[in-house]
């Protein structure tokens, strides 16, 4: 039985006090993500490959990220990549679960830009998975989005 949950997706969004050009910079180039995101990824992000990396956040140094990019659209300031959300125990495979699909957006604003994250898929997770995952990305988006906004802030 497919446990009954009503909500797939989560979606937060923040202003940041920086141009859009700096703010696609710190979300597209693979060293300042893992500065903010907490995660040491092997390379750059290229459209319909798959991204890996480890996660740097304490407590989570065990956990490998992966992430297959979708999307990197300069031109309407679009990035977005499928993952398995919230896959933190090493002795599980999450390969064959489905994955999420998280969009980051960027708009100018005022003197500054708007930021959109939204991560959608959740009712298609293992019912064992989607509880948490959907609690511990809502709650961790939130901090990202506060991470990205004084990682762009602080370096442009």
């Amino acid at each position: 039985m497919k446990l009954q949950f009503q909500e797939d997706r989560i979606e937060k969004q923040i202003h940041i006090n920086a141009t859009v050009a700096r703010v696609w910079r710190a979300l597209t180039d693979h060293h300042e993500f893992g500065q903010w995101f907490g995660v040491a990824i092997a390379g750059p992000f290229v459209a319909g490959q798959t991204s890996r990396g480890q996660m740097t956040i304490p407590g989570y140094e065990h956990v490998k990220w992966e992430a297959a990019v979708q999307e990197i659209n300069a031109e309407q300031f679009v990035f977005a990549y499928s993952w398995h959300p919230y896959a933190i125990e090493a002795e599980r495979d999450y390969s064959h679960e489905p994955s999420t699909h998280v969009e980051f957006r960027l708009e100018p604003s005022g003197h500054g830009t708007s930021l959109t994250v939204t991560e959608s898929g959740f009712s298609k997770l293992p019912d064992d998975r989607l509880p948490d995952a959907f609690r511990m990305n809502s709650r961790g988006w939130e901090t990202q989005l506060e991470d990205i906004r004084s990682h762009a802030e602080q370096n442009s």
